[in-house]
């Protein structure tokens, strides 16, 4: 009687080891969905805040001129003392196109300075880019490997950062920057940020 009680027991929990994995991997599934479908993907925290700009220098874009002169690459030294909006962005990006009007605004404060971190992207693309849409940077980094772009914890073209002057990630917004976010938090942040270190 007992080896019969035994066999059974042994055949419950074989079946409850067998459906353990479903059971976590229909879990994760639903908190997958449920975090996919919860709203605004801008609101992702990233890790980076708080933290100092990664210590990545990049080539400049090769022959992306501003004024007349070669436009720098990106030096993280560069980042000190000064309050500065960090773009990623590429010429195949189509929501780059979108924030480019807002991009060029922001480059007409001369509280700030504009960074550019081209990513994935061929050299004549992103300056037929900038032709077309303005060049708002002070110094556009080429990011041909997307190295750059993992070390500042990028999901996805475009994103923006606000760094202060102390070169430490203040901010960070995922996707385009849009009439809406840029009124109501990039500004706010930005301005944030300036008053941090004055």
């Amino acid at each position: 009687m007992s080896g019969t009680a035994n066999h059974s027991s042994a055949v419950r929990l074989r079946r409850i080891v067998v459906l353990l994995p479903l059971v976590a991997f229909l879990g994760l599934t639903a908190l997958f969905l449920f975090r996919l479908n919860s709203g605004d993907p801008s609101l992702i925290p990233s890790a980076l805040i708080g933290r100092p700009v990664p210590q990545t220098a990049l080539p400049p874009v090769a022959g992306l001129k501003r004024d007349g002169g070669a436009v720098p690459g990106l030096e993280p030294a560069s980042f000190k003392d000064a309050v500065s909006v960090v773009n990623v962005w590429a010429s195949w990006c189509v929501p780059c196109r979108d924030e480019a009007p807002l991009l060029m605004q922001l480059a007409q404060d001369s509280r700030l300075r504009l960074v550019g971190i081209n990513y994935k992207d061929d050299a004549d693309n992103a300056r037929r880019f900038l032709g077309r849409y303005g060049n708002p940077f002070a110094a556009a980094g080429a990011d041909q490997n997307g190295r750059a772009a993992i070390e500042w914890g990028v999901y996805g073209v475009p994103e923006t950062f606000v760094v202060g002057r102390d070169a430490r990630i203040a901010y960070k917004l995922v996707g385009p920057i849009t009439p809406d976010n840029f009124d109501s938090v990039l500004k706010p942040q930005i301005e944030k940020a300036l008053a941090a270190g004055s």
